[in-house]
This record gives C-alpha cells, structure tokens and sequence, in this order.
C-alpha cells in the first residue's frame, strides 16, 4: 500500500447513501473502491477476500451492524474501520473516547477526506492487528454499556460543517420524507438527517412523543389544540405554529389518551 493508493469498501444496507459515499470515494485522489455491501454478510464476505485497507460500515445496518461485522472478523484480516452512522450519540462517545473514526450522514466531503487521511497515517504507523482489534473491542463494549442507558437526551445533527448537539426535548416534531427524518424545534428551527423514523422512535421517551401518523412523532408537550377534521380524524397545530394532521388510527390513539380527562 501507498500513500496514493487506499483500498476501501463501503457497507450500508441503504442503497442511496450507499451510493452517496461511494460517489464522494470516486471523487477522492488515491483511492480504490473495493467493493460495495448491502448487508454485514455481505460486508464480511468481502473484507474476508478482498481484504481492504479501510472499510467504512453502517452502524445500524439490519441483523448484522457495523459492530457486529467487527466482532466476527479474526485479528488478521481486520482492516482500519470507521463507523458511518446517521447518529447516535451513545456511538459518538464511546468512539471519540476510543480513538476510533466515525463519519455523520450524510457524510461531508471534508469529513470523508480527513477520516482517509487519518487511515494514510495510521497504516504507515503499521499498527498491529491484534492492538486494532482490541481498541474495537473497547470502544464496542462501552458503546453497548452507554446505550442500555433509558431513552435519548441529545441528537447530533449536522448544519454545513458543524455538527449541532440538539436537545430533545427542545424537539417539536419529526416528519419522515424519503429518507430523511425532518426535525423542527420549538423555535422552529430544522434539521434533517437519514435515519428509520421507527428506529428513533423506539429510543425516544414514549411519555414525551407520540406518532400522529405513520410518518409523524410529535413532542405531546408541544401539541397546542386538535381540530377534528372530517372523515374522524384531526389537525394537531403546535405551540410552534405547525398544523400536523392525524391518521385515522392515532386520531382514536388521541381520543383515548390526550382527549380525555
């Protein structure tokens, strides 16, 4: 290996951000992608043969993640690993307290060249195999200890080249669209990052959010006044001045719970 030539692959069960970064490689001096994987077998499978400098694996990819790959890989044939991941600050801790390189999506262009850089530098160095894998083996244990903690208080969000910390409880609404999740706040500021609105929702306080329809959460604290609107359903508007309507089966979710005394 040179310093002009870095071998990666690019592992991440959604096929548009996939094809995302692997876009970003292609327009990276002195790298060579791989391959490609839609899954953490398929992510095995090809570092197992191909056997690359770098891999850049989907925290959160179904049945088996990013850790997981990491985890069943032998010391020999594990390569430098960064952790792509739309957020999850349990993550972030526990990477940035190990050392280990992870990467916001969707992914920025100098972002993506400062993590090659760093793997440049960290192959020249010719650090030992069974060293890499136990500092992955560290940062994977205290990554899972952090995340047994209850329900999230914070979500890294990117803004440009910033990455801003956002309270949840400043949080007003979140709205899928695609493959984006759309955050709005209080004060109506917005985020928008690539993540399940289910997986979320499933770390989110059930207390404090509830879905209004198969592709809304709302903040409950936030809902100002529902207006029933025909066919048994509602309009919820927000302290924030948003109107959010109401699938006709959360508006009986709604009845039951927040409307009555």
């Amino acid at each position: 290996m040179t310093a002009t030539n870095l071998r990666v692959i690019v592992a991440d069960d959604e096929r548009p951000a996939r094809r995302f970064l692997v876009n970003l490689l292609k327009d990276c001096q002195g790298v060579t992608l791989v391959g490609e994987a839609g899954t953490g077998e398929e992510a095995l499978a090809l570092i197992e043969s191909d056997r690359p400098d770098l891999a850049l694996l989907d925290l959160q990819m179904p049945e088996l993640g990013g850790l997981d790959v990491v985890r069943q890989l032998p010391a020999a044939v594990l390569p430098l690993v960064a952790f792509v991941t739309a957020f999850d600050d349990f993550a972030i801790e526990a990477f940035e307290l190990n050392a280990i390189d992870y990467l916001l999506k969707p992914v920025d262009r100098e972002r993506l060249a400062a993590t090659l850089d760093r793997a440049r530098r960290r192959l020249a160095r010719r650090e030992p195999a069974e060293q890499r894998a136990a500092t992955l083996a560290t940062a994977a244990a205290g990554y899972e200890q952090a995340s047994r903690r209850t329900y999230l208080e914070r979500i890294p969000v990117r803004r440009r080249a910033e990455v801003v910390i956002l309270a949840v409880r400043q949080i007003a609404s979140i709205v899928s669209e695609g493959e984006l999740l759309h955050i709005t706040t209080l004060t109506k500021e917005r985020y928008a990052i690539t993540y399940r609105l289910h997986l979320l929702e499933a770390r989110l306080d059930p207390r404090r959010f509830v879905r209004l329809a198969r592709g809304t959460l709302a903040n409950i604290d936030a809902i100002a006044k529902v207006s029933p609107m025909p066919g048994g359903t509602y309009m919820a508007t927000l302290s924030n001045g948003q109107e959010l309507p109401v699938s006709r089966i959360q508006s009986r979710v709604l009845r039951d719970t927040l409307l009555k005394l």
